[in-house]
């Protein structure tokens, strides 16, 4: 199978190419600067080249404050890259992969939302994963899109990176107790993309690990976990002001994917617990 990643230095994307360095792929995961989703032409002119069967779209603009103040940037990337894409995969028959947020709904629900569930972004980084969503249906059929939450890996744009920086730096964190989601894995995140892609799925599915949690919940779990004694003190999301609104309830309900791939997807806590042991 021919795979074309796009966002090379993220980490999704080195997970896969982790995952995929393997007999019976041929991956292609061109620097950034080589292919700019934001550039039409760039794009077309990479898929022409590599003619890939799959596309695996990890480029983002995931600056959610920074997206406030400036849209266009978050746009240009989460929305045009994604149709530029779409545009290149339908002409050369290439089915594309991507990846967006539960950044796109407004957090006001009280349970975890489903693939059927209005979205309703109350930041420009959520607008623009949205607007990127609606140009992949409408431009190609062929897709898989995937809204994942709180991702986290061996790179250094995550949570559970940041927390552990922290302790470095203070003995008492303070970490926001009214945000929840659900904390997933970028190794899960590939397994399960594969098993789709594999088994042939189609459409849109929400793609987390099970469960959900608070990021205090969270923090907490991990430095019990690699036996840390920092102190955690819970506080609001008005302790820490910030250009953009998070919303507080933003859990996904995997059910669907769960179902639809005949799989049991593991409980967030597997998965720090995971990510823990590749810190010992």
């Amino acid at each position: 199978m021919r795979v074309l990643i796009t966002g090379k230095n993220g980490q999704l994307a080195q997970e896969f190419a982790k995952r995929l360095a393997a007999p019976g792929f041929e991956v292609e995961a061109p620097e950034e600067e080589r292919l700019d989703i934001g550039d039409h032409a760039a794009v077309r002119a990479a898929l022409e080249a590599l003619r890939p069967e799959v596309v695996l779209n990890c480029a983002a603009y995931n600056l959610v404050d920074e997206a406030e103040r400036d849209p266009t940037a978050a746009f240009r990337v989460n929305a045009r890259g994604v149709q530029h894409l779409a545009a290149a995969c339908r002409e050369t028959g290439a089915v594309l992969v991507h990846y967006s947020t539960d950044y796109v709904f407004n957090g006001q629900k009280k349970d975890p939302y489903t693939e059927t569930d209005r979205p309703d972004p109350i930041n420009n980084y959520g607008k623009s994963k949205l607007a990127g969503e609606a140009f992949l249906r409408e431009t190609t059929d062929r897709f898989l899109l995937f809204r994942v939450s709180w991702v986290f890996g061996e790179g250094k744009q995550n949570f559970l990176y940041k927390i552990l920086q922290m302790t470095g730096r203070s003995e008492v964190l303070r970490i926001v107790d009214d945000q929840v989601s659900t904390p997933t894995s970028a190794p899960e995140i590939v397994r399960l993309t594969l098993l789709a892609v594999d088994k042939g799925l189609s459409g849109m599915y929400h793609l987390t690990h099970g469960g959900y949690a608070s990021r205090y919940e969270v923090a907490c779990y991990l430095l019990r976990k690699l036996g840390m004694e920092t102190k955690v003190i819970p506080v609001s999301s008005d302790y820490f002001p910030a250009p953009a609104r998070r919303p507080l309830f933003s859990a996904l309900s995997n059910k669907r994917l769960s179902e639809d791939l005949t799989v049991e997807i593991p409980h967030w806590k597997i998965g720090i617990d995971r990510y823990a042991e590749t810190l010992s």
